[in-house]
């Protein structure tokens, strides 16, 4: 995922105009799906099913 962040942004994106790509999006659209989050008692559990 480091290499989607690594370009430097151009003037046009620095004014406010950000789009991200649509593979960033379904990277992370992809990514909270497989996150399930489990409470027990008073502690949290994350696993990623994947």
């Amino acid at each position: 995922m480091a290499k989607l962040y690594l370009n430097k942004p151009s003037k046009e994106d620095e004014v406010g105009n950000l789009q991200p790509s649509k593979e960033t999006i379904n990277f992370l659209l992809n990514y909270s799906k497989a996150l399930s989050v489990i409470d027990y008692k008073k502690m949290k559990f994350e696993a990623l099913l994947n």
